[in-house]
């Protein structure tokens, strides 16, 4: 029985939260959404779990290299967390937050796929 991927979109952009999570629909994972890093970490807290972490970077409250910061701190490092950013000159700061790998926005299909593909064999690989 295949299990849906949880996905985690951190974007405060309404029109790229939009695009993203039309996205994610088409691998069937099932969404939620943190209009900032701040909501992003409180799920966490809460003890939300997610296999794969879209965030973006500049963010009112909290920007995702702090949020994905906070999140790894509390010792969560099985999450795929994906750094997203039109600013490329932010990939440094992302990867020493934590981040699993930095992509440029505008996130192309055929990578967002092969990075669902990734979690899905991580999964299917610990239920054995």
């Amino acid at each position: 029985m295949a299990y849906p991927v949880k996905a985690l979109l951190v974007e405060d952009t309404r029109v790229d939260a939009l695009v993203l999570s039309t996205m994610l629909r088409m691998f069937h994972c099932e969404i939620t959404i943190a209009n900032n890093g701040k909501e992003a970490v409180d799920l966490f807290l809460e003890g939300n779990k997610f296999d794969i972490v879209l965030c973006d970077n500049d963010m009112p409250i909290m920007t995702g290299p702090k949020a994905v910061e906070k999140i790894r701190a509390m010792g969560d490092t099985d999450v795929k967390i994906i750094g997203l950013s039109a600013n490329n000159n932010v990939q440094e700061v992302f990867m020493t937050a934590g981040v699993d790998v930095f992509v440029p926005k505008p996130l192309k299909i055929d990578v967002l796929g092969a990075m669902i593909q990734e979690v899905i064999n991580k999964k299917n690989n610990s239920m054995v």
